[in-house]
């Protein structure tokens, strides 16, 4: 009887736990685990860049001063009266054109003085030859003869200088500058009548550090522009100087401009670029860097993927940067968006920016 009691109330205990049970599962909803992680998340949207190859130029900038091309400034050799001017301010001369005339009265004198002395000094050797080949005139006699010609010659000369120094002629074709002198004037040795310039071809010289002597040939390109102007001339490296600095360590290149318009002044102030080389290269724009401490990456897309790629920078250019390792031609990289962007990542490309011009 009791083991009959015992089996009905183990029963009644497995009744009361199944109808629990089922309650409970009733109450209670199933909870479903599902895998989540960035590879089941939405694609990050970005906007790419295709790579591709773009002449970069590598240039150094200084500044210059412009000189002409000859320059000179014209003065009288002795004291004397201006007595024609044949200048005009701003004028155009060709080499030889008489420029000032002085007063040659008495140079002219002294002239013809000196080659009156000579004639009578060729006539008396020329008489003292004759009697020399008839023994009836020493050698020495004759060789003082010969001497006095000489020496008469020799002042006719002089005298022909000095008159040519009253007469100043244009030494090469330019353009003059301002008069300082009038007819009249009294003008002393050194004191300045007007300016000459030939300003065809503009002189450009500028210095560069030492350390640039190993990369400027003579024959490279220049960019020259005043701060005045938006105007850009070009040029060419003519000649590099032959000793450097030993105070600021610096050499003086000097660059030759045509100026056939004369907008270019002797003494202007310029900046100069200088182009050492150009070569191809892959640029990308600075956004699309990733910086890692000391490391930098960009993301490549391919096939709806962002790959991590680390690369190697050279020169920098007007918001550009040039890839010397990591990327080639026709990878395309993401330039906005990729602060979101994990190795691997989905992306759906919003727009392609179109590649720097070549």
């Amino acid at each position: 009887m009791k083991f009959a009691q015992r089996i009905v109330a183990t029963s009644l205990v497995v009744a009361l736990a199944t109808v629990a049970t089922a309650c409970s599962s009733k109450d209670t909803p199933t909870v479903a685990t599902t895998a989540t992680g960035r590879g089941g998340s939405r694609p990050t949207v970005v906007v790419v860049q295709t790579v591709e190859p773009k002449v970069l130029v590598d240039a150094t900038e200084a500044l210059g001063t412009a000189k002409a091309n000859e320059a000179v400034d014209i003065t009288a050799k002795l004291t004397n009266r201006v007595e024609a001017l044949h200048i005009r301010e701003g004028q155009f001369v060709n080499r030889g054109d008489i420029l000032v005339e002085f007063d040659a009265t008495e140079v002219r004198a002294n002239l013809a003085a000196a080659e009156a002395t000579a004639r009578d000094s060729q006539s008396l050797f020329e008489r003292g030859t004759l009697l020399y080949q008839s023994k009836a005139l020493s050698e020495s006699d004759q060789t003082q003869l010969e001497a006095k010609m000489l020496n008469a010659k020799s002042l006719v000369g002089a005298a022909q200088a000095r008159l040519n120094d009253t007469v100043i002629r244009a030494p090469f074709s330019g353009r003059l500058g301002l008069r300082n002198v009038s007819v009249g004037s009294l003008v002393t040795p050194g004191q300045i009548i007007t300016t000459l310039d030939d300003i065809s071809i503009i002189k450009l010289d500028f210095s560069l550090p030492e350390s640039y002597l190993a990369t400027v040939k003579v024959g490279q390109e220049v960019k020259a522009s005043s701060p005045y102007s938006d105007e850009v001339f070009l040029g060419r490296v003519s000649s590099i100087a032959t000793r450097i600095d030993p105070v600021s360590r610096s050499i003086i290149v000097r660059a030759l401009i045509e100026n056939k318009t004369g907008r270019l002044k002797p003494g202007m102030f310029m900046s100069v670029s200088l182009q050492r080389s150009s070569s191809n290269a892959l640029l990308v724009p600075e956004q699309a860097l990733v910086p890692e401490a000391d490391r930098q990456h960009v993301f490549v897309v391919a096939s709806g993927k962002a790959h991590k790629v680390e690369v190697k920078l050279g020169q920098r250019e007007l918001g550009l940067v040039e890839i010397r390792q990591g990327l080639q031609a026709g990878d395309v990289v993401v330039v906005e968006g990729n602060d979101r962007l994990r190795e691997g990542d989905s992306v759906t490309v919003k727009a392609a920016m179109a590649a720097p011009d070549s």
